[in-house]
């Protein structure tokens, strides 16, 4: 039996003729603020890449507002409050996801239109060290169950609605932790990327909410690379944030600071094999099909396949 793809392949070059003629607005200062740690992308990657992908993102934006138009006049109100596009970037640890948001995020923000852009990490949503510890779950962090998904399915619904004012939790890398009442608020954004581990997520259990997060998307990514790459990315990151980050004394992990390298390595592995890896087999892996959009890696970090999702 012949098994029929749900996706049109792209390699580099092919994805790449698609750019049309989509202008460059990034420049080297740019992309050194937007790279994530151990990120190598370039320049010429996002002409190739991430330009076509913006321009795709772009007609889709229109498309989809004129649709909304036309819905609102069919049901007599056309004067209706305007919602957000959604975009849910979803991957594994170490995968580059976060540095993908922020490309998309300046690129669309870029265009003629000038489209008002936010990026919403959903770390805001992990619930905060002490209830986890109350839960038996601080060695499931970035797990399903460690995020509050009825205040996040709330925080994307009241987007979706026009709600203005809608606001989203942060949470401190180098804390570990939800900052206490702080809050990113939105006013009233033409297009929002929610970026996280788990975005394209559903769950079995029959408690939970039988309403997803990526129903209320209009568009999703899923970051993809080999697992022995990620696991790479992640000790080398790991040893890189050894000797920076975790050096401030406040930092959550400062305990890690005066490991020796073979300590570090071993530490990182550890952490890879207990949490990280079961993770992306079992929760992050698994939503890979239902992206609208994958984009493959290699394990030099460059896009190596794009694979879009037929409609």
């Amino acid at each position: 039996m012949i098994r029929r793809s749900l996706f049109l392949d792209f390699d580099h070059e092919q994805w790449g003729r698609l750019r049309a003629d989509t202008p460059l607005t990034l420049n080297d200062a740019d992309l050194d603020r937007i790279r994530g740690l151990n990120e190598s992308v370039s320049l010429p990657e996002v002409v190739d890449i991430y330009l076509p992908l913006s321009r795709l993102l772009n007609l889709h934006v229109a498309a989809s507002q004129e649709l909304y138009a036309a819905t609102s006049t069919f049901l007599g109100h056309p004067e209706s409050v305007r919602v957000p596009y959604i975009i849910g970037v979803a991957g594994s640890v170490a995968v580059g996801k976060s540095t993908t948001a922020r490309l998309l995020r300046e690129l669309l923000a870029r265009w003629p239109n000038s489209p008002r852009v936010d990026l919403i990490p959903t770390d805001g949503f992990l619930l905060a060290n002490a209830t986890l510890a109350a839960r038996g779950l601080m060695r499931r962090k970035g797990f399903p169950e460690s995020y509050d998904a009825r205040g996040l399915l709330a925080f994307v619904a009241d987007l979706k609605a026009g709600r203005g004012g809608v606001q989203s939790p942060v949470y401190s890398h180098e804390n570990y932790d939800i900052l206490p009442d702080t809050f990113i608020t939105l006013g009233a954004p033409d297009i929002v990327i929610i970026e996280g581990l788990n975005v394209l997520q559903t769950r079995t259990d029959p408690d939970a909410p039988q309403i997803f997060i990526s129903d209320y998307f209009d568009f999703s990514i899923y970051v993809d690379a080999d697992a022995d790459d990620l696991e790479r990315w992640y000790l080398e990151r790991f040893l890189t944030l050894q000797r920076t980050a975790f050096r401030d004394p406040a930092a959550y992990f400062h305990r890690y600071a005066h490991l020796s390298e073979p300590e570090a390595r071993r530490v990182a592995a550890e952490i890879w094999a207990e949490i990280n890896a079961p993770n992306l087999r079992d929760n992050i892996l698994p939503t890979r099909e239902r992206a609208d959009l994958i984009l493959e890696k290699g394990g030099d970090h460059s896009i190596r396949r794009v694979r879009l999702r037929k409609r």
